[in-house]
């Protein structure tokens, strides 16, 4: 599920998985797949070599709450509403208790997700920017410290709330990880997965 991370400039904001047959993530109003994230984030370790940098993520943007849904209501079954409604709908909460973990193999419904965000959301690369100087990064409108960036970045390492079911994670979580293991520049400093 999605967490709160505090950014800087805008109070907490969410950011997580918000399905467990899927690796789309959310952060705010934004969605990219973790596939997706996990390659941006090994690519930035090589544009922040010579310290501050700008880049562009291709995202989906909702702008309307009323589009991105009731998350609440669609887990329990009670009201599937807008985006994540759709995607309860297609894959519900699981009945066991013991059944919540985030699945590996997510990435493999991203062209049915992928259909129904594209109902809701406008596709568009979202800034992001990281400032050597004052140790921190912004994806897209909200500035987090570095070791906020770091928490986001474990998180999806983790598998987020409740892990990755048995403790298997994704190839494409394992590489990012082993992407930047060896990392020396100031935005991976420091960062533990």
């Amino acid at each position: 599920m999605p967490l709160a991370f505090p950014s800087l400039n805008h109070g907490s904001i969410a950011f997580g998985f918000f399905n467990i047959d899927t690796d789309l993530l959310l952060l705010e109003h934004y969605f990219l797949f973790a596939s997706d994230f996990c390659a941006y984030t090994a690519f930035l370790d090589r544009q922040c070599e010579k310290g501050s940098f700008e880049t562009s993520w291709d995202a989906y943007s909702i702008d309307r709450r009323e589009d991105i849904g009731d998350l609440m209501a669609a887990i329990h079954g009670v009201r599937f509403t807008g985006f994540t409604g759709e995607v309860y709908r297609l894959f519900p909460f699981p009945q066991k208790e013991e059944d919540f973990k985030q699945k590996p193999e997510g990435d493999e419904n991203r062209a049915a997700v992928e259909a129904l965000i594209r109902r809701y959301a406008v596709s568009k690369p979202i800034v992001i920017r990281g400032e050597a100087e004052h140790g921190t990064v912004a994806l897209a409108e909200y500035l987090f410290t570095k070791e906020t960036f770091h928490r986001l970045m474990e998180y999806v390492w983790l598998g987020g709330y409740p892990r990755w079911r048995d403790g298997v994670r994704p190839a494409y979580v394992a590489k990012m990880k082993k992407d930047l293991e060896k990392s020396r520049n100031w935005l991976m400093r420091g960062l533990a997965l």
